[in-house]
C-alpha cells in the first residue's frame, strides 16, 4: 500500500507555477483507421505538478502519453515542450528530422508498463547506458550518478543483476532510476504498476511519490487511485477519446462534475 501518512506529496496550493508550461498538448487529435482515439484534447503540465490521467481501458489515455513524445504521431494539435513545439520544424508543417526528434525526446523521460530494460546488461549498465551514448557525457561522472539513483529507487545491493534476476516492482524500479538518468524536463509513466503482482505495487508507488515530493514533473496514467487522490496536484478524467473534467483531487474525488466520473468512481469504491 502506498503511505503518504507521514509526508505530504504534494506542493501546496499556493505554489508558484511557471508560466511556460514544461509541456503542452493543443487540440490534439489521433485515429487508428476509423477508430479515433483522441478528440481534441488540451491540457497543460506546469514545472513541479504531477497530472494523473484517469479513465476506463480504451479511453485515451496511454496514446495522449506516447503522443507527447510522438512516438505516436498526431493527426492534428500541437505538443509543445516549454513552448517549443515537437515533432513539427519551427514555421512550418515538415515533420522534424528522426535525428532532431531524438534530440527532444532525451528531455522526455518515459517509464513503461512492460519495463523495457535491455537483458543483456546489468542494472547499472541499464541505467547509464543513455547518458554514456546518447549525451556523451563522462563515464566516470555517469557511473558515480547511476549508483547514486539505484540508491535512490533502493536497488543499490542489484547493481550487478541482471534483469532476469529481479522482480517486476525491481525492474519498474530500474526503468524510473533509468529515465532519471537522463535528467529529462518530464517524465511520463504510463501504468507503470499494471504488470506487477499487488505485493510490489507499493514499493513503485513509494518512490513516484518520493519524486513528486522533490518536485519532478509527472503525467503519470494509472488505475491506482490511492496515489491520484494523495499525490496528484491535478487530475484528468478521460473517456472515449475526450478529456470529460480535470480538477485537484479533492474536487475530482469528492465532488465529481460529470455524471460519467461519478459512474467510474463508484466503479472502484465497490471494488
Amino acid at each position: 500500500m502506498l503511505d503518504v501518512s507521514q509526508s505530504q506529496a504534494r506542493p501546496p496550493d499556493d505554489t508558484p507555477v511557471e508560466a511556460v508550461p514544461v509541456i503542452e498538448v493543443a487540440g490534439l487529435s489521433k485515429s487508428f483507421g476509423a477508430n479515433t482515439v483522441l478528440r481534441d484534447i488540451s491540457l497543460k503540465v506546469h514545472k513541479s505538478e504531477t497530472v494523473c490521467l484517469l479513465g476506463p481501458s480504451g479511453s485515451g489515455k496511454s496514446t495522449l502519453l506516447r503522443c507527447m513524445n510522438w512516438l505516436e504521431e498526431p493527426d492534428g494539435g500541437a505538443v509543445l515542450l516549454a513552448g517549443q513545439r515537437i515533432g513539427i520544424r519551427p514555421g512550418g508543417s515538415v515533420r522534424m528530422s528522426d535525428g532532431d526528434l531524438a534530440a527532444v525526446r532525451t528531455r522526455i523521460g518515459m517509464v513503461f508498463q512492460h519495463f523495457a530494460l535491455w537483458p543483456h546488461m546489468t542494472v547499472l549498465q541499464n541505467v547509464m547506458e543513455a547518458p554514456l551514448h546518447v549525451l556523451k557525457r563522462d563515464k566516470a561522472e555517469v557511473r558515480r550518478e547511476a549508483e547514486a539513483l539505484l540508491q535512490r529507487v533502493g536497488l543499490a545491493d542489484k547493481m550487478d543483476a541482471f534483469p532476469t534476476r529481479l522482480s517486476g516492482g525491481q525492474k519498474q524500479r530500474v526503468g524510473i532510476a533509468r529515465s532519471l538518468a537522463m535528467k529529462p524536463d518530464v517524465i511520463l509513466f504510463d501504468e507503470p504498476t499494471s504488470s506487477l503482482d499487488p505485493e510490489l505495487v507499493g514499493e513503485v508507488l513509494n518512490v513516484m511519490q518520493s519524486l513528486a515530493r522533490d518536485g519532478l514533473t509527472m503525467v503519470v496514467v494509472t488505475h491506482e487511485m490511492s496515489f491520484a487522490r494523495d499525490v496528484a496536484n491535478r487530475v484528468v478524467f478521460m473517456d472515449g477519446g475526450y478529456v470529460v473534467e480535470t480538477g485537484t483531487p479533492d474536487e475530482f474525488f469528492s465532488a465529481p462534475k460529470s455524471e460519467r466520473a461519478r459512474q467510474f468512481l463508484a466503479r472502484y469504491t465497490r471494488g
